[in-house]
């Protein structure tokens, strides 16, 4: 019984004492191994792994890369205007030792990171005026902060994979004066546009309704001309029938004026019987009474 009781802490023992002294590095980890907070060992491949129990401790660094959003920088230009800035970068840590000593950790590391970028990215947009830093040669610079950002980083221990601008806009005061200043333009614009627009129709109208005189006279002119033909050749006609046969026209030009005189209407004519007017109804006698 004794050498049983004996036994079964030994056992629990022995097994704590391998529960403590195995540790696994995962595919996206590196390992540091530490005794006494020194470190001992460097573990970049992944697999099983040994440490001393309760003497040996592991500090896991993640290997992949790993991005940071670093808080918005007001970067005056170099023609004294200013720019709200937005970045941020991707970097990996390459050297476990040295970042382990540096920084300690990834909170601390990426607090560093976010001095120096935005630092580098105000001593760069800096020298540059507002111009360029809205336009293509943007890349350029990106490209400088990327450089002087991995040289201070490689005392953590860290490469700078990329470093971009996610966003550069106008601080809101400037903002909204090149808003108003904006809607100031577009409505003088605007205005200038309708100025326009109303004289085009003013010339426009114009023009149609002296076109529309124009024509208007032309037909007229070419109406009573043709008139003045229609009345020439029907005179024409009637003074060729009148020759044919002058008593027959007579008569017709007398049947005529009675249809125009005699018929309807409340006019009243006061005409001798022997009047020439007459002449076609024969002997007309006055009634006695």
């Amino acid at each position: 019984m004794n050498a049983k009781k004996i036994l079964i802490p030994i056992i629990i023992l022995i097994f704590a004492t391998l529960y403590f002294s195995i540790f696994i590095v995962k595919e996206i980890n590196q390992a540091i191994v530490l005794q006494f907070g020194d470190p001992k060992r460097i573990i970049e491949k992944p697999g099983l792994n040994f440490k001393i129990p309760f003497i040996q401790n592991v500090v896991f660094l993640d290997k992949r890369i790993l991005n940071l959003d670093t808080p918005p920088e007001e970067v005056i230009a170099s023609d004294q205007k200013r720019l709200i800035v937005d970045a941020f970068a991707r970097f990996q840590i390459v050297d476990p030792l040295k970042f382990y000593i540096s920084v300690g950790n990834e909170r601390v590391a990426r607090s560093r990171l976010s001095t120096i970028i935005n630092s580098r990215i105000r001593n760069v947009l800096g020298r540059q005026r507002l111009q360029t830093l809205l336009s293509e040669d943007r890349t350029k610079q990106m490209s400088l902060i990327q450089d002087g950002v991995n040289v201070e980083a490689e005392n953590f221990g860290i490469n700078i994979v990329d470093v971009r601008i996610k966003r550069a806009d106008l601080p809101p005061a400037n903002s909204e004066a090149i808003f108003r200043r904006m809607q100031t333009e577009r409505e003088r614009e605007a205005k200038e546009f309708r100025a326009k627009g109303a004289e085009m129709a003013i010339t426009i109208t114009s023009t149609a309704d002296k076109e529309v005189t124009v024509i208007l006279a032309e037909a007229e002119k070419k109406s009573e001309i043709m008139k003045g033909e229609g009345d020439g050749q029907r005179n024409k006609i009637f003074a060729g029938a009148f020759g044919q046969d002058p008593e027959f026209f007579a008569f017709y030009r007398s049947m005529q004026a009675y249809e125009k005189a005699l018929i309807g209407g409340e006019t009243s004519l006061i005409l001798s019987p022997d009047s020439e007017f007459f002449k076609f109804f024969g002997n007309i006698k006055p009634q006695t009474q």
